[in-house]
């Protein structure tokens, strides 16, 4: 058990049951995202979103001043993962909440570590 306050709180979220359309397109999802990053109270510093091909997935990322939010996506299953892991006064729950409602999945299952 550690002494010491975390240093920072990494949240991972599973959706499943989503549009595949909603999972395919790489500039919808980057502003998807960086609208999450703006609702959590935190800056991007950049990002890079590669597509995989037409109706294929996309692995996405933003770099964060308070860290990093990233997705990767299978639109043939329906399912996207986030990777969320925010220090400070950032909250990363806002930006899971933002990304939840962008893509309207049937499921959403979190799990949060607290870090440091």
């Amino acid at each position: 058990m550690s002494a010491h306050p975390p240093r920072g709180r990494h949240l991972l979220a599973d959706l499943s049951g989503v549009a595949p359309e909603r999972l395919s397109d790489p500039d919808a999802l980057e502003a998807l995202l960086r609208a999450a990053a703006r609702a959590a109270g935190s800056t991007v510093l950049g990002g890079h979103f590669h597509p995989f091909g037409p109706g294929q997935g996309v692995t996405g990322v933003l770099l964060l001043a308070e860290s990093h939010l990233s997705i990767h996506t299978w639109p043939e299953h329906g399912f996207a993962a986030l990777d969320v892991f925010m220090c400070g006064a950032a909250r990363p729950e806002l930006a899971i909440d933002a990304i939840e409602a962008g893509l309207a999945p049937a499921a959403c299952v979190r799990r949060e570590v607290a870090r440091g």
